[in-house]
């Protein structure tokens, strides 16, 4: 792991929005690998997730929302079903309509994935000064916030 994200040290006073987006990727990389629970490839991880957070959706959303195309979030969706992970269900409000939710398994690898990645952050952060964790913990949240807000606003 690089040392920047494992110590990184007082925050210099000109650090970029690039050294951010740097130190960003670089944590969501570690916390990602971290989550092994179910075999899962990245899209799929990402697929199960939003299902888990967000509920079921039409095939056509989910693939929208993950920015890959149809047919490629068919075979992903194929794949997680064929595992037990997720289920097509009629759409209750459009009869021609599928929905596509995540299996009581399905749902639980997502906890499973989301646990190891949570226990994968929480040691870093242990791994920080006090002033460090105190930072962490208010600026991650703080920025989950604006992206919400940006989000609502789009």
């Amino acid at each position: 792991m690089h040392k920047r994200v494992m110590d990184p040290g007082p925050v210099p006073p000109d650090a970029s929005a690039e050294d951010l987006m740097i130190a960003v990727e670089q944590l969501v990389r570690y916390v990602r690998h971290s989550a092994t629970a179910g075999g899962l490839s990245t899209a799929a991880s990402s697929a199960l997730g939003r299902l888990g957070r967000e509920g079921p959706q039409r095939l056509t959303e989910l693939a929208r929302a993950e920015n890959v195309s149809q047919p490629n979030m068919t075979q992903l969706v194929t794949r997680l079903e064929r595992a037990g992970l997720v289920r097509r269900t009629a759409d209750r409000t459009d009869g021609r309509g599928v929905l596509v939710e995540a299996t009581d398994t399905g749902l639980e690898v997502f906890r499973q994935r989301r646990a190891e990645r949570a226990h994968a952050l929480q040691q870093l952060v242990e791994e920080l000064s006090e002033p460090e964790q105190q930072a962490v913990m208010t600026a991650l949240p703080a920025l989950a916030r604006a992206v919400q807000d940006h989000r609502s606003r789009s």
